[in-house]
């Protein structure tokens, strides 16, 4: 009975531990982040995707970096997860439209805006960029 109690104690400690270590990966993660170590950041980012599938910040920081490597297919990918998993990330839709733009995807771009103000809690600044973006795009097809 003794050994049992144990185990179930020892399995315990070892869940509890688990558990903790995950959460800590993305405070990590972030810390990495924000000292522009991306390597080390992308790894820790990565593995509590692993530990923790729907963590849709993960996704956005993987976002983030990708963009800092000039990795668009990457940024797209985890852009797309993160509205997966969180559809009103304003960030994430911000990027998105950015990189609809880039590629010249006006039509997508302006649903996406429409998304956006809705959304736009703390980067609603941004709105204006997007419009003159877009302005200037309709211009162009004017001439």
């Amino acid at each position: 009975m003794k050994k049992i109690f144990t185990f179930i104690l020892v399995l315990f400690f070892f869940s509890f531990g688990n558990v903790l270590s995950k959460e800590s990966f993305f405070k990590e993660a972030k810390n990495y982040f924000d000292k522009k170590k991306f390597e080390k950041s992308k790894f820790l980012f990565q593995r509590n995707i692993v530990f923790n599938p729907k963590h849709a910040d993960s996704y956005l920081y993987l976002a983030k970096i990708f963009k800092i490597e000039e990795n668009e297919n990457e940024e797209l990918k985890n852009v797309n997860t993160t509205l997966l998993l969180d559809p009103k990330n304003e960030e994430a839709l911000y990027m998105l439209i950015d990189i609809k733009l880039k590629r010249s995807n006006f039509t997508e771009a302006k649903e996406l805006q429409k998304k956006f103000e809705i959304a736009c809690t703390s980067l609603c600044g941004k709105r204006d960029s997007i419009k003159k973006r877009l302005k200037n795009f309709d211009t162009s097809n004017e001439s």
